[in-house]
């Protein structure tokens, strides 16, 4: 196992040897269960010492199986794409505010921001969680394949545009053109809505505890059923919201913008 040498001068800041699995045996279990060695220890990382590209080759450098699973990152200092492209089970604290595009392609990880985060936040993520603390600039979420993407404050113009399975959480508000051809997900809001929210969306779901300043093409306000309370409230529960489900109202898809109707054949 090699050291990692965090000053600008190491040559081996992407490149280490994973941590074996180590295997203990178990009474009465003939196939042994892979278990980490070492303790885990929080892994600082300086932003004002060492370059972009090598924070994220470290990230990158990290395994299902690794040790290293808790970071630290300070003097972000605004800077883009920090955090992007994670694909290990790993929680990345980012103390202060971002850039565009921080924890963007996200898998697996946990990604913190002690700050508000640029335009783009988990832009393209595929699965894990990315909470921002702050606010989050214009297209957070957007073409979200899976995930949770919790944002404390505000959200700008254009939240989970063409999102498509991720889920969003927004304590306060969102801007304008949010969930603009939004495929499937969630989109949670505590606050209020700008204009055309939902405009020529497909099959996601949209909540909305305030108020809508208008609703989109093809976006109607819908029945909330039993099913949805129920996925309102888990959602809830995992960002941490403190909200009651029946306070929220549903709106979807009116399925008229992208269906055939053969009584209007003659205007095509």
């Amino acid at each position: 196992r090699k050291p990692i040498n965090m000053s600008p001068s190491g040559q081996n800041i992407a490149r280490w040897l994973a941590c074996p699995a180590s295997t203990m045996r178990v009474s009465g279990n003939l196939n042994p269960q892979p278990s980490i060695s070492g303790t885990i220890k929080m892994q600082s990382f300086d932003l004002a010492a060492s370059s972009l590209r090598e924070l994220n080759a470290t990230l990158h450098a990290q395994k299902a199986l690794t040790n290293q699973t808790v970071w630290n990152i300070v003097n972000p200092k605004g800077s883009h794409a920090i955090a992007v492209g994670l694909d290990a089970p790993i929680e990345v604290t980012v103390n202060g505010s971002t850039g565009y595009y921080c924890g963007g392609m996200n898998k697996q990880a946990t990604i913190i921001i002690k700050g508000s985060a640029g335009p783009g936040v988990a832009e393209n993520m595929m699965s894990g969680t990315v909470i921002v603390e702050g606010d989050a600039s214009q297209y957070a979420g957007a073409t979200g394949n899976g995930g949770l993407l919790v944002i404390k404050g505000n959200a700008s113009s254009r939240c989970g545009i063409s999102m498509k399975g991720i889920n969003i959480i927004v304590h306060g508000n969102i801007g304008h053109m949010s969930a603009f051809m939004a495929q499937s997900g969630n989109l949670v809001v505590l606050g209020d809505a700008g204009d055309a929210l939902g405009d020529s969306l497909y099959e996601a779901r949209l909540f909305v505890r305030g108020t809508v300043k208008s609703l989109g093409a093809d976006c109607i306000e819908k029945e909330m059923r039993p099913e949805h309370l129920a996925i309102l409230k888990d959602l809830l529960a995992q960002a941490g919201a403190d909200a009651k489900p029946e306070e929220f109202k549903r709106y979807g898809s009116a399925r008229q913008l992208y269906n055939f109707n053969i009584d209007n054949a003659s205007a095509y």
